[in-house]
């Protein structure tokens, strides 16, 4: 979750919430006590590598299976429609390649380093997860969208003599 840090020690770290990160986290449900992964924003003049994520969260999933380093995730059908094979997501942060893609779920396969250096070498089962889907698609989605919404308010104007 893309988050200004306010406050600093050797141990802790603080930052303000919106109300719109509290509605589209995990975090306003008890993450007391629980493991994150940290990472600082990309400065513009460094070197891009990988994928894109700005820590924008779309919404919250749910493991769903554990197969050794295969995570299958339940997510909402609005958020899936954003996720496709071999695309990007970013689950808590961690920017992954999609496995596999269906309706109301979704694969990612996790190299054991980044299990070992994330906070995924506790997820189970039944976990709740911050979802943010690829920008790029997301663009391309509202694109489309704004496509159809153009072509029905021409069709419209022509059927009613405009």
């Amino acid at each position: 979750v893309c988050l200004t840090v306010t406050e600093i020690t050797d141990k802790t770290y603080k930052a303000d919430l919106m109300n719109e990160s509290l509605k589209m986290t995990k975090f306003d449900r008890s993450i007391v006590n629980k493991n994150v992964n940290l990472e600082r924003a990309l400065r513009l003049s460094d070197r891009l590598d990988g994928h894109i994520v700005q820590g924008h969260v779309d919404g919250v999933g749910k493991i769903i299976n554990i197969n050794k380093n295969v995570y299958t995730i339940s997510a909402s059908p609005e958020i899936c429609s954003l996720i496709v094979k071999k695309g990007s997501v970013a689950l808590d942060g961690i920017s992954l390649t999609v496995s596999d893609d269906k309706i109301t779920s979704f694969e990612v396969s996790l190299i054991p380093e980044t299990i070992e250096r994330t906070n995924f070498k506790y997820k189970k089962i039944g976990d709740e997860i911050n979802i943010e889907t690829d920008i790029i698609n997301r663009f391309i989605q509202k694109s489309m969208a704004n496509k159809k919404e153009e072509r029905l308010d021409k069709n419209f104007l022509l059927e009613n003599g405009f």
